[in-house]
């Protein structure tokens, strides 16, 4: 049986996307699969995006991927390191006062953009921001795409640093590419 160019392409592009993470080298980590700069232009709408001068996106220097075996990929291991809602509340209502935006608290979730579930720092304002659930995709939808990166990272597919670059630099073509 032959196959034609636009078989055998989806043919390698498949076997590609199924072959395990580059192994560690001795001078450090191994190769991340996703670009490692975040400088990217997002896809999505800006309300999807936190300011980057404001909300960066801080890591939490505990996580590691030595150690997501016991840490991210623990099954509620990010309920011991959330903050409490008093303190995303008051920090949420001081940063809608202070981007001026508008609508009620309600409209929006206080959200990691760094996800905890993926390393993120729990308690800086760096890695904080009101992400509005509305218009999509919004803050439901990033959530799906967290849920799937930490299933990626947890199951070897991702290396951690690469699915933290993904959410930083745009989580909304993760949404589109993947189809969540």
């Amino acid at each position: 049986m032959t196959l034609t160019r636009a078989p055998l392409a989806l043919l390698v592009l498949l076997l590609a996307s199924c072959a395990s993470p580059p192994a560690a080298t001795p001078n450090g980590p191994a190769p991340t699969l996703a670009p490692t700069t975040t400088t990217a232009t997002p896809v999505g709408p800006a309300s999807s995006y936190p300011d980057p001068a404001r909300t960066p996106g801080d890591l939490n220097a505990n996580v590691i991927q030595a150690n997501i075996a016991s840490t991210i990929c623990v099954s509620g291991w990010t309920a011991t390191v959330r903050p409490p809602a008093s303190y995303t509340d008051h920090l949420k209502l001081q940063q809608l006062a202070g981007l001026g935006l508008a609508g009620p608290p309600t409209a929006y979730e206080e959200d990691h953009f760094v996800a905890l579930e993926l390393g993120g720092n729990p308690t800086s304002p760096r890695n904080l921001w009101p992400q509005p659930y509305a218009p999509m995709p919004g803050a439901h939808e990033k959530d799906r795409v967290e849920n799937f990166l930490r299933r990626q990272v947890c199951s070897g597919a991702l290396q951690l640093t690469a699915a933290q670059n993904a959410i930083r630099t745009d989580w909304v073509q993760v949404l589109r590419e993947r189809g969540l």
